[in-house]
């Protein structure tokens, strides 16, 4: 990385980490630009030009979100099918603590701030929406569907649901306090058997490569 994408880089991060200190303490609505800019030292434009939103200032790693399914399904081992490789992935991800899947006592504000804010309730809704999308191009590139073909929207709804559903139950059990081990274990359960059911009845799909 030379040094002016380094500095590039610094100042996302420094944006970022402002801002999400502000919400915080004071809850993502009642937070402006301005006053992310002023207590970050910079130009409300030089946050713009890194985040042309605010909510873009909450989910500073939305775009790495939103390709992750499809990045998994794209790259997953010969021989294995799209379930196969999200399921595995999510199980490492979990055993390894990612931190965008919330499964922490530290992640327990981060999700009260977007419990009490409608904007940024919509926007992961949205993200949610853009992942599904993002896994849909890939399966019916992969399975060599035709544009009117259905089978991809519904497949990538199931596996993307069944994903997204995994990050809600730790949404709530941090929300909740519960211990982080104790989720860690009753989820990667739940993994385990949902991901099972569905691959009992797509083992195949798309067509193994």
């Amino acid at each position: 990385m030379g040094l002016r994408e380094l500095k590039k880089q610094q100042t996302r991060e420094l944006l970022a980490d402002t801002a999400m200190g502000l919400f915080a303490e004071r809850g993502f609505e009642q937070v402006t630009v301005v006053e992310v800019a002023r207590a970050a030292g910079v130009s409300p434009n030089t946050v713009f030009n890194y985040f042309p939103t605010k909510e873009d200032l909450f989910f500073d790693r939305q775009d790495e979100v939103v390709a992750h399914l499809a990045e998994v399904v794209r790259g997953r081992p010969a021989g294995s099918s799209a379930v196969d490789a999200v399921r595995a992935d999510l199980l490492a991800a979990i055993a390894d603590g990612e931190p965008t899947l919330g499964l922490s006592p530290r992640a327990a504000a981060f999700w009260r701030i977007i419990d009490a804010s409608p904007a940024l309730r919509a926007r992961l809704l949205d993200l949610g929406e853009r992942a599904e999308a993002a896994l849909t191009a890939v399966l019916a590139e992969e399975s060599g569907a035709g544009a009117d073909d259905p089978l991809p929207r519904v497949v990538a709804g199931a596996v993307a649901g069944a994903h997204r559903a995994v990050l809600a139950e730790i949404r709530r059990a941090m929300v909740a306090g519960e211990r982080a081990e104790l989720v860690r274990r009753r989820v990667e359960d739940a993994v385990e058997r949902a991901f099972g059911l569905l691959a009992s009845g797509l083992a195949e799909y798309p067509p193994k490569r």
